[in-house]
């Protein structure tokens, strides 16, 4: 079965993807939000308040599933369509090359350095905890699976949604995502059975690339 990345009816030749980088936000290549240097708020929140959200939980996680959370957000904001899946039809695929990192040193700095470890920290280090907050979050219960890369691969994602494409899996919700020493580099991008961009690994990279 041949699956296809979700695109927009007036951005032919775009697929419905994401990126957070360079403190900017991009959906579909077009740059809709930029870090405000002299704001308050971290650069979450203010994605955060920039996409209207009302989620409290979202204040209480990690930076990991905070930007995994935002990135899912914005592709739903430019595609609501994925709100008409059902509960376990949608996948949900991540990958990066740090783990948990971000979280483990905070973690570790709890008990070593503030001789208080924190339980609250504790509950991130693992990375597939993100997974676990993009499922509550939107009441999605299909497959899923986390794996650490050395780098994007683009022909490891298509490999896995190929599979899970030709079963009951209607969607795929795939990312890249780091977050690391307040460097993050997130790219999420939604592949489904029958719409008109085919997905393919050079797809993949220039989208990732762009």
């Amino acid at each position: 079965m041949q699956c296809f990345l979700a695109f927009e009816k007036d951005m032919t030749g775009f697929g419905t993807y994401c990126h957070i980088n360079n403190h900017t936000v991009k959906v579909n290549g077009k740059t809709v939000f930029n870090k405000q240097e002299n704001a308050e708020d971290d650069w979450a929140r203010q994605i955060y308040k920039y996409l209207k959200i009302d989620y409290p939980k979202f204040y209480k996680m990690d930076a990991l599933s905070k930007f995994t959370i935002l990135g899912t957000e914005a592709l739903k904001a430019n595609h609501p369509e994925i709100n008409n899946y059902g509960d376990d039809e949608i996948a949900l695929i991540f990958s990066n090359c740090n783990s948990s990192a971000d979280a483990d040193i905070q973690f570790q700095n709890s008990y070593v350095v503030d001789k208080a470890p924190s339980p609250s920290l504790f509950v991130y280090t693992l990375p597939n905890i993100l997974i676990g907050e993009v499922a509550i979050r939107n009441k999605w219960y299909g497959e899923n699976l986390f794996f650490i890369r050395k780098e994007f691969d683009a022909a490891f994602f298509k490999s896995y949604c190929d599979i899970l494409l030709a079963g009951n899996t209607k969607a795929c919700l795939c990312g890249w995502v780091e977050s690391l020493n307040n460097e993050t580099d997130v790219f999420l991008f939604f592949v489904e059975q029958t719409k008109t961009l085919p997905l393919s690994v050079e797809t993949l990279n220039n989208l990732y690339k762009s």
